[in-house]
């Protein structure tokens, strides 16, 4: 397995990989795919991923700024991420995330947040804190990894492409 940044020529398997992985999700709208084009469109994709299998792009993860209390504080959104269905548990998922928490921590980031499943984030060192909301999710499943200082207080706003189709 090869995790490196995506190419243009990435996009349309990107595409792909997004719908299929979340097709039946029960908490997606089935927009991941317009969300990251439109991270891409209005330059706010800081960092994307790929996981390629012999040869082939399987799996992807997205990093995008995410506003707290109504500021930048350099804390950065994980998500989307997602793996084909047919390579879902085989570790690639883990990959793009140790991988892309790399990545961020290079860029200087000071924490990350995502929305997601309390079975799996926190192995990643995510966990729930109260000083974070955001409108409409669950304290549950909000979770932050604070990588350089304290954890900001506040609401967490992701970038508007997150809300197209809504």
């Amino acid at each position: 397995m090869l995790i490196r940044p995506e190419t243009t020529g990435d996009h349309e398997s990107i595409r792909e990989i997004l719908i299929a992985a979340f097709a039946n999700h029960p908490y997606s709208h089935q927009t991941e795919h317009l969300i990251v084009e439109g991270l891409r469109a209005g330059d706010a994709l800081l960092v994307s991923l790929v996981a390629e299998v012999d040869g082939r792009v399987v799996g992807q993860i997205a990093f995008s700024r995410v506003e707290i209390g109504g500021k930048d504080c350099g804390w950065l959104g994980l998500g989307p991420i997602a793996v084909l269905p047919s390579h879902q548990r085989q570790g690639i998922g883990k990959a793009l995330v140790n991988e892309g928490l790399s990545a961020i921590r290079s860029l200087g980031a000071k924490g990350c947040v995502l929305v997601g499943d309390p079975a799996y984030y926190p192995r990643f060192g995510f966990r729930n804190n109260p000083a974070l909301q955001m409108e409409g999710v669950p304290p549950e499943v909000l979770f932050c990894l604070p990588l350089d200082g304290d954890v900001p207080e506040g609401t967490v706003t992701h970038h508007p492409a997150f809300f197209v189709g809504h």
